[in-house]
């Protein structure tokens, strides 16, 4: 691998990306690690957000988090989590971001083995380079990041992006719905009309309104609203037009809260976002539209998915607001989402599980 190489290094660093959505399509790559380092300590250094989701996962052995809007601003912050990391002795540290940052701190810490890709001028600081071809087929993120840490010649099977929840977290989420007057056997759509790199991801809160309210009649469906506390305007226009007749938790989950209440949904209406990833990795059936951003490298890796969008010209721009008219977005009717997400509801053979309790598809 390299001339520091460590066969069986003890203590394993992983620094996570900083979204939510792309932590989620890192766990394959993580899973490979796990796999290959059986007997190692693996820890996962990553923002607060990030960190809840894999503060109880299984692959994962302890969670360090970092602050940059706090003691771990600016260069000095840096180097203060540096120093936190050296006294921790980690052999090796496996950069899954491209950016300079990621690599500095590893770098500073003295870690002797730093893996990561060759980008962004941080090849110094690493003792290993992934450089791939820049004629190699564009994959998705899931296989980006397997073919990352494979290159190092970390091998084993490849799991889909994969998400624990605790029993006693599944078991709150429970009773959290039940004191809204949702129980174990209802039908229950999750509606996430928001998106955390900005307003060009975001489809119309009242097209999801009536998404909401036909599914619900459909299927004779309960209705959750989610989102981050930056979504709560959202999330309450969609609630008044369901005339109340919703549960809205914008910005009353933790991470860990949302990935069990997402968990007990059975189907998911959604923005290409963190929750779209984190219910396709717990199973949930769902609907993602897409305008903005490259369906091909990140769409819900799972097949119980149906991506919504339309072949616009600018699409997909990446931009975080629209400069022009929204198309990709406003092409999108409620009707092409209905009846999509009942099509794919309809192609789930056998039954569906419901909360816990199997039922006959809708």
């Amino acid at each position: 691998m390299t001339d520091h190489d460590i066969t069986n290094p003890r203590r394993i660093l992983i620094r996570s990306v900083n979204w939510v959505g792309d932590a989620v399509m890192t766990t394959p790559a993580i899973g490979l690690i796990r796999q290959h380092y059986p007997q190692s300590e693996i820890t996962v250094l990553a923002n607060k957000m990030v960190g809840e989701i894999f503060s109880r996962h299984e692959w994962v052995d302890r969670v360090i988090t970092f602050d940059r809007q706090g003691k771990h601003k600016g260069i000095s912050g840096r180097f203060r989590l540096a120093q936190e990391l050296r006294k921790k002795s980690f052999d090796m540290a496996i950069i899954l971001p491209n950016s300079f940052d990621s690599a500095l701190v590893p770098w500073l810490a003295g870690i002797p083995v730093r893996l990561g890709k060759n980008s962004d001028g941080r090849g110094l600081m690493l003792t290993g380079r992934y450089t791939p071809s820049n004629s190699a087929v564009i994959t998705h993120e899931v296989g980006y990041y397997i073919d990352l840490v494979r290159h190092f010649g970390i091998s084993g099977r490849t799991d889909d992006p994969t998400l624990f929840i605790a029993p006693d977290e599944n078991a709150k989420a429970a009773e959290r719905l039940a004191l809204h007057g949702i129980s174990d056997g209802e039908m229950l759509v999750g509606i996430n009309p928001g998106a955390a790199f900005g307003s060009a991801k975001r489809w119309y809160p009242e097209r999801f309104a009536e998404v909401a309210l036909r599914l619900a009649e459909e299927w004779s469906a309960r209705i959750v609203i989610f989102g981050g506390p930056s979504e709560t305007d959202i999330a309450a226009d969609i609630e008044k037009r369901l005339d109340g007749d919703a549960l809205n938790l914008a910005g009353k989950t933790s991470v860990r809260e949302l990935m069990a209440l997402i968990g007990r949904c059975n189907f998911f209406v959604t923005n290409d976002s963190g929750p779209m990833h984190i219910a396709a990795a717990l199973g949930v059936p769902l609907a993602a539209i897409f305008g903005s951003t490259d369906h091909a490298t990140t769409s819900p890796y799972t097949e119980k998915a149906v991506i919504i969008r339309k072949a616009i010209h600018c699409a997909p721009c990446k931009l975080r607001e629209c400069p022009t008219d929204h198309e990709c977005m406003t092409a999108v009717t409620a009707d092409d989402v209905v009846a999509e997400s009942i099509k794919l509801m309809a192609s789930l053979t056998g039954k569906i599980q419901l909360n816990g309790t199997e039922k006959s598809k809708p």
